[in-house]
């Protein structure tokens, strides 16, 4: 053996397969996981599947600031906008987080409208059946509810709408390169142009 190779050092003396990890009980699992899911929807009932009402919040960062997912819980601020009080919103599926601020009044309306729209669709059980209390649904309303499976509400990224518009003489003509030089131009002399008009006004003045 010529030159300076590394010298062979390969370990294949451990027992590989014993180490080796199967799946095998990988559509058993499903079947596991279907099962418990539908014991928790017969216990909950007739709560939707998917748990209590979230709100729409936008990521954290600059980075993921532009995504809207489900939030923990709806401000308080949300609730008294959608005249819902605080202690009966746990009650009736919608999750509260007493410690979220709303920084926006867009994200606040969306969240505002979410409640409403829920509250509409909303099916009051009574605690018991003999003793209806103000605020539960009515009989013919309690007959038809079903128990919602799957998302409620879900949420939905609104893709941005394009405008096509036909390429005139005039957009062919402008050169974008050299108006940018210009407007950084104006832009670095505001200051010597403002001081030098200010000069001149005074000079007139005399």
């Amino acid at each position: 053996m010529k030159h300076n190779n590394v010298i062979p050092n390969g370990h294949f003396k451990k027992h590989w397969q014993n180490y080796v990890k199967t799946w095998f009980n990988q559509p058993a699992r499903k079947a596991r996981r279907r099962n418990a899911r539908q014991q928790k929807a017969i216990k909950i009932f007739p709560r939707p599947t998917a748990g209590p009402l979230r709100p729409v919040v936008r990521g954290q960062t600059l980075k993921y600031n532009m995504k809207v997912r489900a939030g923990r819980g709806f401000s308080l601020e949300e609730l008294k906008a959608a005249g819902i009080a605080k202690k009966l919103a746990p009650t009736i599926g919608i999750s509260v987080d007493h410690r979220r601020r709303n920084s926006s009044l867009e994200g606040f309306q969306t969240n505002v409208q979410r409640l409403k729209t829920f509250k509409a669709k909303l099916v009051v059980f009574p605690r018991r059946a003999r003793k209806v209390k103000a605020g539960d649904s009515s009989p013919e309303e309690l007959a038809t509810a079903t128990q919602v499976t799957g998302p409620f509400l879900p949420i939905v990224r609104e893709k941005p709408t394009m405008e096509l518009v036909k390429v005139t003489e005039d957009m062919k003509s402008f050169k974008a390169y050299d108006k940018l030089r210009l407007e950084r131009t104006n832009a670095r002399h505001v200051g010597v142009r403002a001081k030098r008009a200010a000069e001149a006004e005074k000079e007139e003045k005399k």
